[in-house]
């Protein structure tokens, strides 16, 4: 029966793709607008293909080295899991990049009509990308789940076979770090080019011709926003996914569920899959329910289809226990609690997330009338507003992670672990990790549709458009800085719900595998660890920020001598040398993202193989501070941003002020903050939790030798 009810997974994974597939035809089929809209939005496509081509031949380098490991220190079939999700990731992003980087013009024609035709063209482009995301994601874990561990007659050839498939995920992981420190690299470089030189020294508008960094900014918002948000989102859906399952699994194996075949076992490792798959459809339903009218806010029709969607996806959460509830001698219906909590739990924070870093709210406002006094205030307000949004998220977490517990203890009052054992309601923890990322596809969709309206307001400002274009596409852009975020606050709080049930199926695992196997505050090896793992999120920011640093540094030396050599670019008399900034974003990007991506997998690694406690204190230190500075730079850049654009649109002097001068450097500030460093930090708890749990048979067989 498990195997059977799990095809549904895969079913509506392909249904996903074919309405990515007929959403991303129509896109393409709206009018593009006339030549010259056309020949930008075709630098803007070649920029882009160019980097991700080159980003995908060193990433092939990169997991052909790393499967080849697999292959000999664990085995084949987890190397080929390995690099499996590495392609369906990079697919993913490559089909979205591919339909936003031809979105843009289309949204910036649409917008000389109606906001809300602009609207329709940059989100349906956002869903094409979301549903390619979730659907690949889903489609590519489930086989492998049918094919390992579903038909499989003993709970530990499930675990042994569950380590395999765990290849998947850390391939998924690994190409989602070097996507997002690459991309968030790539744009943040141009980025502040484009800002320093052209709007605070030169006193240009934003993606003005005459700016030389603008197309690679342009180019940097679908490889760094697209791209790699759509393979951040990848790996966090499919540890969501995974979590749960390998825990249920996990609990197997040590006896909690009893043999394979009882009725607990069979829903307890197929129910995540399918909650997934719902997610897939209810998505789909939720597009129905984004349109809007000229005048309306825009906000609001980007959240009712979120809304809708989440409304349907609990209905039909609520069926799944509910039939599981029917067989059980338990109480699995009590596990709808645990999922809301993860379901309530995501909305707060993207609420929260929202009220921090929307410009109708008053953190926004406090720091636009700090730049009233300079750029030194805008930063320090800037840092506050950040520092201070981590405390609802973490409380929400925290109050998830207890919530989701509790109910997952009362779904099985008739399950008796054994003494000293893990309790089976981190199970129910695990399942508040799918809830909050189950409508993954129209999470994406709806952060996904801001880069491409950026765009089409840069090719709007380059095409000399009227004005009032420009401010359609700046009113979706301003909502699209604000759903980012909540995206990423998604992103983030699922993956310390994920990391938690990874490290428990860590913990369980060891502590079966390895005699006098302990996780102690007494152990001086495991507060190293702690000490060390809480180190490396700072590490990891310190080397993402200062490749932004040195890209930027090299971009404003370039637009500077463009400025001051090539005659008659003020006057509109002489092109920019375009390509120029191009290759300087993609060099940099390219050559700075190695080594944060590499060091992620080899340190868990290394310290697993000395000493495997040490490893889980490790892990623990590295997950707490890493969601912490997630949250803390993601909401202080998203409030920087949107600061400026509130001042933009004519508080405090607008543009041009002098409070405007000090808001764009804020902003500059925040852009690696909240687009290359901090949602990187989820990747980097996901990916080394992950990376742990897979080499765990090495570094059980390095203990069994010692």
């Amino acid at each position: 029966m498990t195997v059977q009810v799990a095809w549904m997974a895969p079913i509506c994974a392909l249904i996903g793709i074919c309405m990515a597939g007929y959403l991303g035809s129509w896109v393409l089929k709206q009018d593009p607008g006339p030549e010259k809209m056309n020949n930008i939005s075709l630098k803007i496509q070649q920029g882009a293909k160019a980097f991700l081509m080159s980003e995908y031949k060193l990433l092939v380098i990169f997991m052909v080295i790393v499967a080849i490991v697999m292959a000999v220190a664990l085995s084949p079939i987890t190397a080929v899991a390995f690099v499996t999700g590495g392609i369906l990731s990079a697919l993913a992003g490559y089909i979205g990049m591919h339909v936003a980087t031809r979105a843009n013009t289309r949204t910036a024609y649409a917008a000389e009509e109606s906001v809300a035709k602009a609207l329709n063209i940059s989100f349906k482009s956002g869903l094409t990308m979301g549903l390619s995301v979730a659907s690949f994601a889903l489609l590519g874990l489930s086989l492998w789940l049918i094919m390992l561990v579903f038909g499989v007659d003993t709970f530990e050839l499930m675990h042994e076979h569950v380590g395999m498939v765990e290849g998947f995920a850390t391939g998924a992981s690994a190409v989602a770090l070097f996507a997002r420190v690459g991309g968030g690299i790539y744009t943040k470089a141009a980025d502040v080019g484009a800002d320093l030189v052209g709007k605070v020294e030169a006193g240009i508008p934003e993606d003005d011709p005459r700016n030389p960094a603008t197309i690679a900014d342009n180019v940097g918002d679908n490889v760094g926003d697209v791209a790699g948000m759509g393979a951040d989102l990848f790996e966090s859906y499919t540890g969501s996914i995974l979590a749960p399952t390998i825990l249920a699994v996990t609990f197997g194996a040590l006896g909690y569920f009893g043999g394979v075949g009882t009725v607990d076992a069979t829903w307890a490792i197929v129910v995540p899959v399918m909650i997934a798959a719902c997610g897939i459809i209810t998505s789909i339903i939720g597009l129905f329910a984004v349109r809007t009218k000229e005048g309306s806010e825009l906000h609001k029709a980007l959240n009712r289809g979120t809304y809708l969607a989440a409304g349907i996806e609990i209905i039909a959460i609520f069926v799944i226990f509910f039939m599981w509830n029917g067989q059980s001698d338990n109480q699995p219906i009590w596990l709808l609690g645990s999922v809301l909590c993860g379901l309530v739990a995501g909305l707060l924070i993207g609420k929260t997330t929202e009220y921090f870093c929307s410009d109708h709210y008053k953190p926004v406002h406090q720091i636009a009338e700090a730049s009233e006094t300079g750029p030194a205030t805008n930063i320090i307000q800037g840092l506050s507003t950040g520092m201070l949004s981590t405390i609802i998220p973490i409380l929400l977490v925290a109050f998830a992670i207890i919530g989701a517990y509790t109910c997952g203890n009362m779904a099985f009052p008739n399950i008796v672990t054994p003494e000293g054992g893990i309790a089976v309601g981190l199970f129910g923890v695990a399942l508040a990790a799918t809830g909050m990322l189950s409508n993954t596809a129209i999470t994406i969709g709806v952060d996904a549709y801001g880069p491409v309206a950026d765009n089409a307001g840069g090719i709007a400002e380059m095409a000399g458009l009227p004005e009032e274009v420009r401010e359609r596409t700046d009113s979706l852009d301003a909502v699209g800085n604000t759903t980012a975020a909540i995206a990423k606050g998604f992103a983030i709080a699922s993956a310390g719900l994920s990391a938690i049930s990874l490290f428990v199926s860590y913990q369980a695992t060891m502590h079966h595998s390895i005699p006098n196997f302990e996780l102690t505050l007494t152990d001086p090896l495991i507060i190293a660890g702690i000490f060390i793992g809480a180190m490396i999120p700072f590490m990891f920011a310190a080397l993402t920020m200062g490749a932004v640093s040195r890209a930027a540094h090299a971009m404003v030396e370039e637009v500077r001598r463009q400025f001051r050599e090539i005659k008659g670019i003020m006057e509109f008399k002489a092109e920019p040398e375009y390509d120029k900034c191009v290759a300087i974003s993609t060099n940099s990007a390219l050559r700075e993202m190695m080594l944060p991506g590499i060091l992620a997998i080899v340190i868990p690694v290394v310290i697993g193989c000395f000493n495997p406690a040490m490893l889980g204190g490790f892990l623990a230190g590295a997950v707490a501070t890493g969601m912490l500075l997630a949250i803390f730079m993601s909401n202080a850049g998203g409030a920087w941003d949107n600061a400026k654009k509130y001042i933009e649109g004519g508080a405090h002097g607008g543009k041009g002020s002098e409070a405007h001068k000090a808001a764009v450097v804020g902003d500059t500030v925040g852009d690696p903050f909240k687009d290359t460093s901090g949602p990187s930090m989820n990747i980097l708890i996901n990916l080394m939790t992950i990376v742990s749990l897979t080499f765990t048979p090495l570094f059980i067989a390095i203990q069994a030798m010692l």
